[in-house]
């Protein structure tokens, strides 16, 4: 069952006086980005989404519009700016593979491109919110340390991109736009995104921690991913960046058993750091990143999460 917040369609007539509430997607045939409009069109909401793919070979809605388009150039996608409430931006490349120099400036900007572009976009003076994607990815390598959003950022290449790509998103505060940025934890979901990649090899009986295991793993159900968008649309007090994560993340150790146990699978084939970085190289470094970030402001601001415990997001995911 999908989470959504109490008294839902009082507070979207509130939000613009209407019903008929028109969410505007970067990203939008990606794995978060088909996922939340899936979620929206459900609600109620109409999509307009925007990605890379030639067509969206998934969705057939009356109030789903899909645009072709490279958002990192200026184009006539722009100008579907004009006439929406909110902004949701999910654009940029895959980092799951490892990075060249190439890779890196493409990872940056696909990133950076398309939040300028969309900030440039955006009327000023409307009541207009913008949701920009970040990543726990912004503090770096962190140990055990307890990763509030007031937290310093990190000194990696990550970190970086996360700093620059939040710096653009927080230009639209100058035209008057209600700005958050969203620090994404591993979004688990069904279908697509980090399970798709570890469930095939515990299913061969080759799944495990990663490295140690010790590092910390934040991460967030779909569902409440989809769930908090709606709930800062709904709630006009609710900017600045948010960590996007469960309340109660779990080293990798921990998860790899979950997952294992779930499956019926063991999941001692620890994969060792040393082959990690030899595959993988930078990228593999960041992947073994420790960061134990919690969703301080979205608790404080009253956000309840539907899946606060890894054993029953994961059985939700893989067995429901």
């Amino acid at each position: 069952m999908v989470f959504l917040p109490a008294r839902s369609a009082q507070l979207q007539f509130r939000i613009r006086g209407r019903l008929n509430i028109k969410i505007f997607i970067t990203g939008g045939s990606g794995f978060v980005g088909t996922s939340l409009s899936f979620y929206l069109l459900e609600k109620g909401y109409s999509v307009i989404s925007v990605g890379t793919s030639s067509a969206h070979n998934v969705i057939r809605n009356d109030n789903f519009h899909y645009i072709s388009a490279d958002t990192t150039i200026k184009g006539a996608w722009q100008d579907s700016l004009k006439d929406v409430d909110a902004v949701v931006n999910l654009a940029g490349k895959n980092i799951f593979k490892r990075w060249s120099n190439n890779y890196k400036d493409q990872i940056y900007n696909s990133r950076i491109l398309t939040t300028r572009n969309l900030v440039e976009a955006i009327p000023a003076k409307k009541k207009i919110m913008l949701c920009s994607t970040s990543a726990a990815g912004y503090y770096g390598d962190r140990a055990n340390e307890v990763l509030k959003e007031d937290v310093l950022p990190g000194h990696d290449f990550l970190a970086k991109v996360c700093m620059d790509w939040e710096r653009e998103a927080f230009q639209a505060e100058a035209k008057g736009i209600r700005v958050v940025a969203m620090r994404f934890g591993v979004v688990l979901g069904k279908n697509g995104g980090a399970l798709a990649k570890m469930v095939p090899a515990f299913k061969l009986f080759a799944g495990g921690p990663l490295g140690s295991g010790l590092q910390w793993f934040p991460w967030i159900h779909m569902d409440d991913l989809c769930a908090a968008i709606i709930f800062i649309l709904e709630n006009q007090d609710v900017k600045g960046p948010l960590n996007f994560c469960s309340p109660n993340p779990v080293i990798n150790r921990n998860f790899a058993k979950t997952l294992g146990k779930i499956l019926n699978r063991p999941s001692f084939m620890r994969a060792p750091s040393s082959m990690i970085r030899l595959i993988m190289g930078e990228m593999g470094k960041s992947l073994m990143s420790s960061q134990r970030a919690i969703p301080d402001k979205l608790l404080k601001h009253g956000f309840k999460f539907q899946y606060t415990d890894i054993n029953n997001a994961l059985y939700n995911l893989v067995r429901a």
